[in-house]
C-alpha cells in the first residue's frame, strides 16, 4: 500500500515538474520574443527619427545639412542602432530584410509578423515625435522621386540590393566582418544615400516611408518605396548566398579571395 502510494506520489511529482518545465520554457521563449520585438519598435525608432530629422532641419534652415548632412546621420543611426541591438534582435530595423531573411530560412516565419510591426510602429511614432517638435513640419521626411516611377523603381531595387547584399554577408556568415558589422552596414546606408538620395530620397525600408507617409498624409508613389526595397532585398540576400565561400574550401582558396579572413 504504501509502496503504491509512493509511487504514485513520484509520478504526480514527476509530471508536474515536467509541466513547470515546459510552462517555464514557453514563458522564457515569450519573454525572449518580447524582448527581440522591443528592440525592433526603439531600433527602428531612433533611425528614423535620425534619418528623417535630418531633411527636415535641411528644408527649415536652407540647406544647412546638406546631402552629406542626411548620409552622415542615417548612416551613425543605423550604426549605433546595429551595434546596440544586434545582439538582441538581429537588428533587421527593415520590413524587406527580415522577409528577405525568412526566404532564405536565416529566421523563422512564425516572428516575421511581430518584426515588421514593431518596425512599422516605430517608425510610424519616430515620425509624429518629429511631427510635434518641428513646426512647421516642412515635407516630414517624406521620400518622393525626382525622376520618373520607372527609374525610381529601379534605383531603389539597387541601392537595397547593396544595402541587403552586405547585411547578409555580417549577419549569416561567420567569416566576414564581425563586430564592425555596423560600421559596414551604415557605410553602406551613407553611400546609398549619397547615390540616390537627391532623385528618390534613398529609402531602402519600406518603414522608413511608411511612418512619414501616415504622419503627412502623403501617399504618392508609395507603391515604389514598398516594392522596390522588398525585390532588392530578396535579390541581394540571394546573390550573397550564391557567392558566399562553402564552409567546405581550403583554407588557400579562402586567401585567395582578397580580404576574406
Amino acid at each position: 500500500m504504501a509502496c503504491t502510494f509512493a509511487a504514485g506520489y513520484s509520478l504526480i511529482l514527476h509530471e508536474l515538474l515536467l509541466k513547470y518545465q515546459r510552462n517555464g520554457w514557453v514563458l522564457t521563449m515569450r519573454l525572449c520574443d518580447s524582448f527581440q520585438v522591443g528592440a525592433e519598435f526603439v531600433g527602428t525608432f531612433v533611425i528614423l527619427f535620425g534619418a528623417a530629422a535630418t531633411p527636415i532641419v535641411n528644408q527649415k534652415y536652407g540647406g544647412v545639412e546638406g546631402l552629406l548632412g542626411c548620409a552622415a546621420s542615417a548612416g551613425l543611426a543605423v550604426m549605433i542602432v546595429v551595434l546596440s541591438t544586434g545582439h538582441i534582435s538581429g537588428a533587421h530595423l527593415n520590413p524587406s530584410v527580415t522577409l528577405a531573411f525568412a526566404v532564405f530560412r536565416h529566421f523563422p516565419w512564425t516572428q516575421v509578423p511581430a518584426y515588421i510591426a514593431a518596425q512599422v510602429l516605430g517608425s510610424i511614432c519616430a515620425s509624429f515625435a518629429l511631427k510635434g517638435i518641428f513646426r512647421p513640419f516642412q515635407s516630414g521626411g517624406v521620400t518622393m522621386p525626382s525622376i520618373n516611377t520607372t527609374e525610381a523603381f529601379f534605383l531603389e531595387f539597387v541601392v537595397t540590393f547593396v544595402l541587403v547584399f552586405v547585411i547578409t554577408a555580417v549577419a549569416t556568415d561567420t567569416r566576414a566582418v564581425g563586430e564592425l558589422a555596423g560600421i559596414a552596414i551604415g557605410a553602406t546606408v551613407s553611400l546609398n544615400i549619397l547615390v540616390a538620395g537627391p532623385s528618390t530620397g534613398a529609402s531602402m525600408n519600406p518603414a522608413r516611408t511608411l511612418g512619414p507617409a501616415i504622419a503627412t498624409g502623403n501617399y504618392k508613389h508609395i507603391w515604389v518605396y514598398l516594392l522596390a526595397p522588398t525585390a532588392g532585398a530578396i535579390a541581394g540576400a540571394a546573390v550573397y548566398g550564391a557567392v558566399k565561400l562553402k564552409d567546405d574550401e581550403t583554407e588557400r582558396e579562402r586567401q585567395a579571395r582578397s580580404f576574406l579572413r
